[in-house]
């Protein structure tokens, strides 16, 4: 694997590797947190760890947990701890905790004591909170950053802090509707009605300094803007994050004229893309909607497998997998703006031959596709990318070759590109059923065209997780070329 390149430019600079509630073991209403999807995760090269807190039932110490559900909690210091010890266990890169915080003043002053302590000289501790320009990954090596609200100016912190936990006001945007949910599902609702106003009368005064504590801790700022200024204007003093669910993005990107709004804001901001309310099993969005607008932090559900997490795998082995992907430099020019709701014109054509198989004799059973037969292969290729690369790049499919471990298909495709710079060549083998829907995996990869260079390659395949095969590999074919100017 290649030595990462180009890592000096602003943080903002790059699609960066993002999980989603990176503690959920499954769902996320009753499944269970853990430190093993964090663990898991950052050994996997996911760059962002969310962590929600919340306080626990007791409201002396915190808590990680999905709020206003039935998921089971976890303690923060066993998370930060198990985040120290597997950070850097692929590259030296930075990696960034966002907390979604739920807690009173007293309790953030616990937190950054546990994050200080925890962490020690690896936190990244700003100079200033209005930072101008975010630092370089380079220059960050080996450092661990905190991306948050800030807590109030009154003390009081940020206990009433939502963004996409399960509640009423949690799917109201995805329903158009306020959403019932059942109480059962609300365990700390009761709570904090009731003993919010006790909670703050208890604290000492020497809690009023917790704000100030955890604040400089904050090297991403996150929030909405005040007194109702535009989301998408850019504070030339300072720069900080905005956050959107998946739905969100989409209404925004298809409003006339905000495209470019919203890409202008990424040249220099940070923008969080998360899967909306309404996905409690975990499922995956596109992320490609969000990179083709400059979003940094595109947050999947990383436990659950399928063609999304795939696309998101196979975006971030580019760059020698570090977890950082330098943007294109379309989505950096501040002159003029890429508006990703124009059609641009073919810009490459990708021609991929697959040639044969090999390898599932090894790495699955004998009996695994078929008891009494060999398999009946098939490959599956498409692209992802910007709109107009994945609505006009027509799906291809070899044909069947019947009762083969070692399949051979010498078959050509073609792919007219658009934006190749944010194209991703997926790619999936299949053995095949009498019903299409019973049809068996065989492996898939995700690769970055960017990355592809002409000639003849024996390329890997990694099953549902996400997880390389020993033997199993396709040998195929890649030519990217011009195209012919009329």
């Amino acid at each position: 694997m290649q030595e990462p390149r180009d890592m000096d430019a602003p943080l903002a600079h790059y699609f960066i590797s993002t999980g989603h509630n990176s503690y959920l073991t499954g769902d996320q209403l009753v499944s269970k947190s853990s430190v093993r999807p964090i663990i898991d995760a950052l050994q996997s090269g996911v760059k962002v760890i969310e962590l929600d807190l919340w306080p626990n039932l007791w409201r002396n110490n915190v808590n990680v947990r999905h709020g206003r559900t039935l998921t089971w909690p976890v303690k923060l210091i066993k998370c930060l701890k198990a985040i120290n010890e597997h950070a850097f266990s692929l590259n030296d890169y930075p990696v960034v905790i966002t907390f979604e915080d739920h807690l009173t003043a007293d309790l953030q002053d616990k937190v950054a004591k546990m994050v200080k302590t925890t962490f020690g000289d690896r936190l990244y501790v700003p100079e200033s909170e209005n930072m101008k320009e975010f630092p370089s990954p380079e220059s960050m090596k080996g450092k661990i950053l905190i991306s948050t609200k800030p807590p109030k100016e009154d003390g009081k912190g940020n206990n009433d802090s939502r963004e996409d936990e399960i509640g009423n006001t949690g799917l109201k945007e995805e329903l158009g509707a306020t959403c019932k949910v059942p109480k059962k599902c609300s365990p700390f609702r009761c709570y904090t009605r009731r003993t919010r106003s006790k909670i703050l009368i208890d604290q000492d005064e020497d809690e009023e300094k917790a704000p100030h504590q955890y604040r400089r801790l904050i090297c991403i700022h996150s929030g909405k803007p005040k007194d109702g200024s535009d989301f998408w204007v850019s504070d030339p003093n300072k720069v900080r994050r905005r956050s959107l669910s998946e739905k969100q993005l989409e209404l925004a990107a298809s409003e006339r004229g905000k495209s470019d709004h919203i890409v202008r804001f990424t040249q220099e901001n940070f923008l969080r893309v998360y899967p909306k309310g309404t996905r409690l099993d975990s499922s995956n969005y596109d992320p490609t909607l969000g990179w083709t607008h400059g979003a940094q932090m595109v947050a999947l559900n990383t436990q659950t497998p399928g063609k999304n997490l795939w696309v998101m795998q196979g975006m971030f082995r580019a760059n020698g997998g570090c977890g950082y992907v330098k943007k294109p430099n379309f989505l950096l020019d501040m002159d003029k703006v890429f508006e990703p709701s124009l059609t641009s014109p073919v810009q490459k054509i990708l021609k991929v031959t697959v040639y044969e198989g090999q390898g599932w004799q090894s790495d699955f059973p004998h009996t695994h596709f078929d008891w009494y037969s060999p398999p009946d292969f098939f490959v599956k290729l498409g692209i992802a990318g910007c709109p107009d690369d994945q609505t006009t790049a027509v799906k291809h499919e070899t044909r069947t070759i019947s009762d083969q471990w070692l399949p051979v298909w010498n078959e050509e495709f073609e792919f007219r590109l658009r934006v190749p710079e944010l194209a991703l060549l997926w790619i999936e083998v299949c053995e095949s059923d009498v019903k299409p829907k019973n049809n068996d995996f065989g492996g898939q990869t995700c690769l970055p065209v960017s990355e592809l260079r002409t000639g003849i390659r024996a390329v890997p395949l990694y099953d549902r997780k996400g997880v390389r095969y020993n033997s199993v590999r396709l040998l195929m074919r890649f030519q990217i070329l011009d195209e012919p100017s009329d």
